[in-house]
């Protein structure tokens, strides 16, 4: 097949690298020359394990293709994926304004039968939108073309989207057209070989279920925090309790690791957006407004930790602090709504020094605190703890599971860790005689040896 994407960002350049590995001829749109001009090259300009060997072996075979040009790539195109985005606005609602562009521009360009897949995530309804708004553009060229607008949500994680995509969980597809679904079936089934993974319902039901899905697993984050820093106030060890529910399978041990809560992209931005989309249908959804709550309150947990920590010697002004960690997650360079740059931020601004580390997220970083003369952000892991008066763990990098605990002490003013995720073994820790203050569990001071 041959296919049009538009919008070449995680969810846009992963779709048509994807689709064409398996033989399909893709053409990716964009309207930002620079960024296609880079493509074109093979030079990928998001971080995303594994995506770039991709796009270089598709282009090298000459089964992908970036171009400025939405007419070159809806040419002989059937299918239209939109996966452009679709950010939040101050109010919680979503900004479709690329979404509802793509859809005039299909109107405006398409001449012979076309199907919209709208891959973005966006509020229930928006396929019934976008099919009025290719009709409205039909219509004043004076044309009666047959279209069909399909709701295929992505259910990729930064990180690891390239293996989502190549296999998935589930592949859902909102349409009521039968011959549609049959071939979105043909399309995916090089994805489906081991199981029967596709999913059919109608649009709306498709557009739901990605806000469900989201929504679910932010609660599942929000819930743990909450139960860690009621374990704090108990004397309980949430990594033991974590241990116990994770055991029922109707709980599982996915998505229940406490830390610092949920960032990025897409969980702060669709639990708003749901909430919105409830109250606006004179709903109050308490739950979901609690989710989004605890985790506002969570990004400040550690940061009044470090607070409270240095309270006795004169506060966090003029201190000193190593940030290992700045992305919203590991295994990417997304900052999006990351929780390490809300601490770094209201510390800074109390006039604590900082100095960040990040395998990836490094350059992103800078730009965002390119005018605080307070924040450094380093490109050596170890260098800025050198007279630093604490170490801060914000991100579950694997680097930083089993560092140098040597380098940490010997670097060090202050023999002292927040581990925000909780990474190191008690007795790890005790042996190098460092102060570790955790998420959720009990804390260890700088020489009790004894086992826990």
């Amino acid at each position: 097949m041959k296919v049009c994407i538009v919008g070449t960002g995680y969810v846009g350049l992963v779709t048509a690298a994807c689709l064409a590995e398996t033989g399909n001829t893709a053409f990716c749109v964009d309207i930002n020359d620079s960024v296609i001009e880079r493509l074109k090259k093979g030079e990928v300009h998001i971080f995303e394990p594994g995506l770039e060997e991709l796009v270089q072996r598709n282009l090298d075979q000459k089964r992908l293709f970036f171009t400025t040009s939405i007419s070159e790539g809806m040419a002989d195109s059937t299918l239209v994926f939109s996966c452009v985005g679709t950010p939040p606005r101050n109010d919680g609602s979503c900004d479709l304004s690329a979404v509802y562009r793509v859809a005039e521009e299909v109107g405006r360009i398409m001449t012979d039968y076309k199907i919209v897949v709208n891959k973005s995530t966006v509020p229930v309804g928006t396929a019934d939108r976008v099919r009025e708004i290719i009709r409205e553009q039909l219509s004043a060229r004076g044309l009666d073309l047959d279209f069909d607008v399909v709701s295929n949500p992505e259910f990729l994680k930064e990180g690891d989207a390239v293996n989502d995509f190549m296999k998935p969980d589930r592949i859902i597809m909102g349409t009521d057209n039968p011959e549609v679904a049959r071939l979105l079936e043909n399309l995916y089934e090089p994805y489906a070989r081991s199981r029967d993974k596709l999913i059919l319902m109608n649009p709306r039901s498709a557009e739901m279920t990605k806000y469900a899905a989201n929504c679910m697993l932010a609660t599942k984050i929000s819930f743990i925090n909450e139960i860690a820093n009621i374990c704090e106030k108990v004397g309980a060890d949430v990594r033991d309790v974590r241990v116990g529910i994770g055991s029922d399978h109707r709980i599982g041990y996915h998505f229940i690791y406490p830390g610092v809560g949920y960032g990025g992209s897409c969980f702060p931005k669709d639990v708003k957006a749901l909430i919105h989309t409830a109250q606006g249908r004179g709903y109050v959804p308490e739950l979901l407004d609690a989710v989004d709550g605890v985790n506002n309150r969570q990004r400040r947990v550690i940061a009044n930790k470090i607070r409270e920590f240095f309270e006795p010697s004169g506060g966090i002004s003029g201190k000193v602090l190593a940030v290992w960690g700045l992305s919203f997650k590991a295994n990417t360079d997304d900052i999006r709504h990351s929780a390490s740059m809300d601490i770094i931020s209201e510390l800074s601004e109390a006039g604590m020094r900082i100095r960040g580390f990040d395998p990836a997220a490094g350059d992103n970083a800078r730009k965002e605190f390119g005018e605080n003369p307070l924040v450094e952000i380093s490109e050596n892991q170890y260098e800025i703890l050198d007279r630093a008066d604490a170490l801060a763990v914000l991100t579950d990098w694997n680097q930083f599971r089993n560092p140098d605990f040597n380098r940490i002490r010997a670097g060090l003013k202050q023999p002292v860790i927040f581990d925000a995720r909780n990474l190191y073994r008690s007795d790890i820790i005790k042996s190098h005689a460092l102060t570790c203050i955790r998420t959720g569990r009990p804390g260890i001071t700088a020489g009790d040896r004894e086992d826990l």
